[in-house]
This record gives structure tokens, sequence and C-alpha cells, in this order.
């Protein structure tokens, strides 16, 4: 396998990764707007995360990953959910706010950044820029499991890839 380039480097990040990150962020927001304000600490069963935990769970790690692409390294410190997080829509705009800041710092990286080694708790030592697909597939997998928990908190599923039973029965309604 060749080494990757800078222009390929560039090409992953502004052809894939950050249209993949900006679409994936409009999903998982919905799907973490679709938790209700008093259903955060639903969880399917005793060894499961609560819903407000795995939501939190989700965008951190997202924004640990995307944070260490922009600074060239992992900063692995504790991460809390924030104490004036209190419900699904406070994690929204928390969400909302802290990604919009560091997806801009990625749209400025250099060539240069995109491709430094990045070590991962010594388990990967990568070009910086394949941590966003890494991140990408942890937002999707852990929002599917996020998902399923919805309905049995008595909320509705929202549009993920294509509509779900929910958001086709609110579409036949209102036609």
């Amino acid at each position: 396998m060749r080494e990757l380039q800078p222009d390929q480097a560039n090409f992953l990040l502004n052809n894939l990764f950050l249209p993949d990150l900006k679409n994936e962020h409009r999903t998982t927001k919905s799907v973490i707007e679709a938790i209700p304000p008093d259903k955060g600490d639903y969880r399917p069963d005793t060894n499961a995360r609560g819903a407000l935990e795995l939501a939190w769970h989700i965008v951190s790690t997202e924004m640990r990953f995307m944070e260490a692409v922009s600074a060239g390294q992992f900063d692995l410190s504790p991460r809390p959910c924030p104490e004036a997080i209190k419900n699904s829509q406070d994690l929204t705009r928390w969400y909302t706010e802290n990604f919009d800041a560091h997806f801009e710092k990625l749209t400025k990286v250099s060539n240069e950044q995109l491709l430094k080694i990045i070590d991962f708790r010594g388990l990967f030592q990568l070009p910086a820029v394949i941590y966003l697909n890494f991140v990408l597939h942890h937002t999707i997998h852990h929002r599917g499991q996020l998902s399923t928990y919805l309905r049995p908190a008595g909320s509705k599923v929202p549009a993920i890839y294509g509509e779900s039973y929910d958001s086709a029965a609110a579409r036949k309604a209102a036609q």
C-alpha cells in the first residue's frame, strides 16, 4: 500500500469526510431531538446507557475526534456532560454550537496537518484525516442504538436514511 499523499488527504477531507460529517450531524441532531425531555434517563436494560448519556457519548466523541484532527493529537482527558445539559434540547444546542466551531476549524486544516500521524491510545497510529472516518462510523453505530430507544421512551423515530415508519405516517397524515 502506498503512503497517503497530500492531494489524497485533501480529497478525503473535502469531498468525503466534511460533507459526510455535515450530513450525519443533521441526522444525529434529529435523533437526539426526538428523545423526550423527561426521558433522558430511559435505558432499555440495566446494562445500557441512559438515552441522554448515550447521546452525550456520541456528540462528545465526535468533538474529541474533530479536535484531534485539527490539533494533531488526542486529548483523552475525561469529558463529563456539562451540568447545564439537563435534557435533549440542551444537548442539541450544545452539539450544534460545538459542531459548527469544530467543523469550521477542519475546513482550515493544512494538508500537512491531515497527514500528521496521530496516536490513538497506542492502538492506532494513522494520518489525522483517517480519524474522521472512524468517528463517522462511531456516530452512526451509536446513533443506531439511540434510535432504538425512542419508541419505547414514547417518541417517534425520525427519518435517518430514508423514511422511518413514524416519518412516513406523519407525511401521510399531512396530505
